[in-house]
């Protein structure tokens, strides 16, 4: 598996775990926050590898900032929350980043 791929279901893996995190209403329903639980620590064991070939500063950046747009998403959709304009723009202003710093980093 490429570091990118790697990295990619790392980012997949964590959003799902945040997801399933918000589900259990604080461990209320603990069986659902121990999924989550589960799910964040998959995601960790496939950053791990993805950090030998991308510098963790860019591998950790791309991380969080890919994993606050998708859990944006997923609240939108899955949680019908909603954000105010000038906090979408800011949110996109992270994707910017992200994707500035995989077209910039080799690896």
């Amino acid at each position: 598996m490429t570091a990118w791929l790697s990295l990619l279901t790392a980012i997949v893996l964590e959003v799902i775990g945040t997801s399933l995190l918000k589900e259990s209403s604080d461990f209320e329903k603990p069986m659902i926050g121990l999924a989550a639980i589960g799910f964040y620590t998959a995601s960790l064991v496939f950053l791990a590898p993805a950090l030998k070939a991308i510098p963790v500063g860019i591998a950790y950046a791309i991380w969080a900032g890919v994993g606050i747009v998708a859990v944006t998403l997923v609240g939108l959709v899955a949680f019908n929350q909603r954000l105010e304009l000038t906090q979408y723009i800011f949110i996109g202003l992270i994707l910017v980043g992200a994707i500035g710093l995989r077209l910039t980093t080799e690896g």
